[in-house]
């Protein structure tokens, strides 16, 4: 297959069209926002991701894009579906998107010969890609579904940020497959395009949708349990996180990969994912007491971890947040740590200084009232009494030691995400890291203190 069509620029959809195209297929991107549309066709990226623009640029005359979707899979051999599922309240994923969309390309296909391949990207719950998605397709081309087009349900395991480096690069690939000739053709391009021999995992449609959820819940309660051992070594003197799960990660039943012990998950997957797979489980009458315990205790860390900042603080001082993205590199702030700690903080009336090098900081101060935004991190830094560093910036790192410092009384650090450690012997600074129980030295003499 030689040209392909990617339904939705957004956050994925954009740099998987410029991925795939940059590995010498013909790709044409289809949105229904103009905006994005004539972004791609002028070679400027139409969402923040690094190396986006310079992928475009590689792609060069292999990428286009049109509104047309109708014309986009007419004109290609395959069709990668990449828009939005929304959540629900009930915790599931919304078909409102994709069904439209799979419309829009069972119409083309009914006008056109040739087998054509549907490539379903967006996260959807178990039992919708053999039922309400196959369906649509079916209905609206009037053909068969394994015999005139294939269909899989494939989706990637990337995280904003570093979305290009992990497309190129997975751990393993998931192919949700129709039927045999429909896998065969999507191994294939994923061959192609992939710059890494990733492990393939195909399957029926049910077990790949399983296997999507089940995979960043699974993340998602490793996330947990190292941050229960960091919420457990900050109450007890001289234990260090670090050392517990470096340790606990050399095990190879375990493994090192997200056992760092830090703040709560969030983004746009990990939190609905897990919630999802708990609404799953409850509709077909199955036990989710794991997921949903997950969920409990990584939102209990905002409220934790407040209170441990309210206790730091003294007098009315100004209380700064460095980093509202759930990660650095994007321009997100779902669910992310910083920005859910504004809120709580905000909310207690507490007065709050934000900053971050990408996030919408008007958008911040619309969503939590009360809440300040500064045009620097020194600008947060200097006007705060308490800073919290929410996410890893090196940004952050590259700050000079002495606008960290002050001469009044020691401004208070928490280093969330333990990049700082050159602060720990800094005049003027009280450095808290997370995850690091005082040293026994420390309790003693603040002991004798509180006896004195």
């Amino acid at each position: 297959m030689k040209h392909v069509s990617v339904i939705g620029l957004g956050k994925l959809g954009a740099p998987m069209a410029a991925c795939i195209a940059a590995r010498g297929f013909r790709v044409t991107g289809v949105d229904v926002n103009p905006q994005k549309v004539d972004c791609l066709n002028r070679g400027v990226a139409p969402v923040k991701e690094p190396g986006l623009t310079e992928l475009i640029a590689e792609a060069g005359r292999n990428l286009d894009a049109t509104s047309n979707a109708a014309e986009a899979v007419h004109q290609s051999e395959a069709t990668f579906v990449v828009v939005a599922t929304p959540s629900e309240e009930g915790g599931g994923f919304s078909l409102q998107y994709v069904l439209p969309t799979c419309e829009a390309i069972g119409r083309s296909l009914g006008t056109k010969n040739g087998y054509h391949l549907v490539v379903l990207t967006s996260t959807v719950m178990p039992g919708s890609t053999g039922g309400a998605v196959e369906e649509a397709l079916e209905r609206a081309s009037g053909k068969k579904c394994g015999k005139d087009f294939g269909l899989c349900y494939s989706p990637e395991f990337i995280a904003l940020g570093t979305v290009i480096r992990d497309f190129y690069n997975p751990d393993f690939l998931l192919i949700g497959e129709s039927d045999r000739q429909a896998g065969d053709a999507l191994a294939e391009m994923y061959k192609v395009i992939c710059k890494n021999a990733a492990p393939i995992a195909r399957m029926n449609f049910i077990n790949a949708e399983i296997t999507k959820l089940a995979v960043n819940t699974y993340i998602t309660t490793k996330i947990s349990y190292a941050n229960m051992l960091a919420r457990l070594c900050e109450k007890l003197p001289d234990a260090d996180v670090n050392v517990v799960t470096d340790a606990l990660g050399m095990d190879t039943r375990i493994g090192a990969k997200y056992l760092r012990g830090t703040v709560s998950y969030g983004g746009p997957c990990f939190p609905r994912d897990n919630r999802a797979l708990a609404a799953l489980a409850a509709r077909v009458g199955a036990s989710s007491g794991l997921a949903e315990a997950t969920d409990r205790f990584n939102r209990a860390q905002i409220k934790s971890l407040a209170e441990i900042v309210k206790a730091e603080r003294s007098g009315g001082e100004i209380i700064g947040i460095l980093g509202l993205t759930y990660k650095p590199n994007t321009d997100v702030v779902e669910e992310a740590f910083g920005f859910l700690l504004a809120q709580e903080l905000a909310s207690a009336n507490l007065p709050v200084l934000v900053y971050d090098p990408l996030a919408d900081l008007e958008r911040a101060k619309n969503a939590c009232k009360g809440v300040r935004s500064a045009s620097s991190a020194g600008e947060c830094i200097a006007q705060s009494g308490v800073v919290v560093v929410a996410t890893p910036w090196q940004e952050f790192g590259k700050v000079p030691r002495e606008h960290w410092t002050r001469s009044s009384s020691p401004r208070v650090v928490i280093d969330c995400w333990r990049t700082l450690g050159h602060l720990a012997e800094a005049n003027g600074v009280r450095y808290v890291r997370l995850g690091f129980g005082e040293s026994s030295k420390q309790a003693a003499a603040q002991g004798a203190q509180t006896r004195a």
